[in-house]
């Protein structure tokens, strides 16, 4: 059938919007592509004070928690609840500080010396059996590296003093920056880790001070449609951190007082400060379990076969005893990841972020399983995610 101009000419203006259209979306998509590499990109080199931020939102979790439930015995507003808990906090630390504190730098500094001697018996028994162990020598090359001259024979007989002389410029110019060196960097370590528990501290604090302010502030970029659905899984992620957090805490509380009073009762030195390091330690699960045992068996070193035998029970038993006991009954409502999960995901945090990814770890797969149960199990694939 034959078309007529007319018609071909309406044909022709009906298609230009569907052109335009195609056009804009396309360069709209394109944009999205580019802002949300650009994002990516950005949270890859800030991906250190990201995670900085996690562990401050952390903390807030867990003053919210405590302030929730001080609120179920205190008839209370937020607010005071909340002071209560930061003030009945500050006492609790200066007080184990206060009173502890003597104890437990004594027992580390008596842990430290027998760590150094044993971990030099340790390579001996590998050295005498043909194993090399020169990678174990970085405080020799360090130190050997710091003396006078230890830059090469050339340099210390150029910056040498002259016989009955005042030493060269440059000999004075290398030992103080030598001393300014390692002071500065021991400085730096020690403000660096002040500065991040500020950071810590501060953030958690005005987070717990109005959380629904943060919330809700948050939820204002998701589209008003799926408002309601948004704030139910940030409702369902900040539950889950708390229950793992207060359930990590007493886990740690209990691997603390059972390695304690385990290694003081088969009469290991330092038994204060291994069991604290132990508990401390499994907020990092399986990585910090095995580096605390590698320091029980080497403290324990010291005290003979007999006591690196008793120190090696008390250690299994606790494992054990939160391996199959503690962390099942009391993480059973928080988080259920199988094992090898949690150990592929605490190496690849690890390889990723380095130590603030391994410590961060398990928080980070709580909120990553929220988010896949709603967002995807049940919102896409229409299933039960429990």
């Amino acid at each position: 059938m034959p078309v007529s101009p007319s018609q071909a000419g309406l044909g022709q203006d009906a298609a230009r919007p569907i052109r335009g259209g195609s056009t804009r979306s396309l360069a709209l998509a394109g944009i999205g592509v580019v802002v949300f590499t650009a994002a990516m990109l950005l949270a890859w080199r800030s991906a250190d004070t990201l995670l900085l931020i996690f562990a401050g939102i952390l903390f807030a979790v867990f003053l919210d928690g405590l302030t929730h439930y001080l609120g179920r015995v205190v008839p209370l507003g937020h607010g005071f609840r909340l002071a209560i808990v930061s003030v009945l906090l500050t006492i609790l630390v200066l007080g184990m500080v206060g009173l502890g504190g003597a104890t437990v730098a004594s027992q580390a500094e008596r842990l430290g010396q027998t760590l150094k001697q044993q971990s030099g018996t340790v390579k001996s028994w590998l050295d005498a059996r043909g194993i090399d162990t020169r990678f174990l020598d970085f405080g020799k090359l360090k130190d050997a590296a710091s003396q006078p001259g230890g830059g090469g024979s050339e340099d210390g007989q150029r910056n040498a003093p002259a016989a009955g002389g005042l030493p060269s410029p440059g000999t004075l110019l290398s030992g103080a920056g030598s001393v300014l060196g390692q002071a500065s960097t021991v400085a730096l370590a020690v403000f660096g880790a002040i500065g991040n528990v500020f950071i810590v501290v501060v953030l958690g604090l005005f987070v717990a001070a109005d959380p629904r302010t943060y919330r809700d502030g948050l939820l204002r970029f998701v589209p008003s449609r799926h408002r309601t659905h948004a704030a139910s899984v940030a409702d369902d992620i900040g539950i889950t951190l708390r229950h793992w957090l207060f359930g990590q805490l007493v886990v740690m509380a209990a691997i603390f007082v059972c390695v304690w009073l385990g290694l003081t009762l088969v009469g290991i030195d330092g038994a204060l400060v291994l069991g604290l390091q132990a508990g401390l330690l499994c907020f990092i699960p399986t990585i910090g379990a095995l580096v605390a045992g590698i320091i029980i068996v080497l403290a324990s070193l010291a005290s003979g076969l007999k006591g690196v035998i008793a120190g090696l029970c008390v250690y299994l038993l606790v494992q054990t005893l939160e391996s199959y006991v503690l962390t099942p009954f009391v993480q059973k409502r928080a988080l259920d990841i199988p094992p090898a999960t949690l150990f592929a995901g605490q190496i690849l945090l690890g390889v990723l972020f380095g130590l603030w990814g391994v410590a961060l770890a398990l928080s980070l797969m709580a909120v990553a399983k929220v988010l896949l149960d709603r967002l995807y199990i049940e919102d896409t694939l229409g299933e039960d995610a429990g």
